[in-house]
């Protein structure tokens, strides 16, 4: 008698977890990256790069863990939380009064970044 596998269950307590996680760790740099504009006085052009390290970063994290966790797909799992990573930045920035207009200047490489970052931290876990 054959058994039928189980389908996978989406951990979605844990995707969530994990996406917290990935939250307080931008949290942090970006009180780092403050404290380090305030005493450096850095130029506006570094201070963008370094923002976009630490989206790429937080993503990198966050699908590492949940690859790590999840063991199969790991690159989907990735691209799951960076894309939901990048969905609450969105949603964040237009609840705080962010212009639609001036999100979509970098929207899609904003996008692209931090769906890549999950990816490349799920493929590596």
């Amino acid at each position: 008698m054959e058994r039928i596998p189980q389908q996978e269950k989406i951990p979605v307590l844990f995707l969530l977890k994990t996406l917290l996680f990935s939250y307080i760790l931008t949290g942090v740099l970006l009180a780092i990256l403050a404290f380090l504009l305030y005493k450096m006085n850095l130029t506006e052009s570094i201070v963008s790069i370094v923002i976009i390290v630490i989206y790429v970063a937080a993503t990198f994290f966050g699908g590492f863990v949940a690859g790590k966790k999840c063991r199969s797909r790991k690159f989907l799992w990735g691209l799951l939380i960076g894309g939901a990573y990048f969905l609450v930045l969105v949603v964040i920035s237009l609840a705080v009064g962010e212009p639609a207009g001036q999100l979509g200047d970098s929207l899609i490489t904003t996008l692209v970044l931090c769906a890549a970052g999950g990816m490349l931290g799920g493929m590596l876990s």
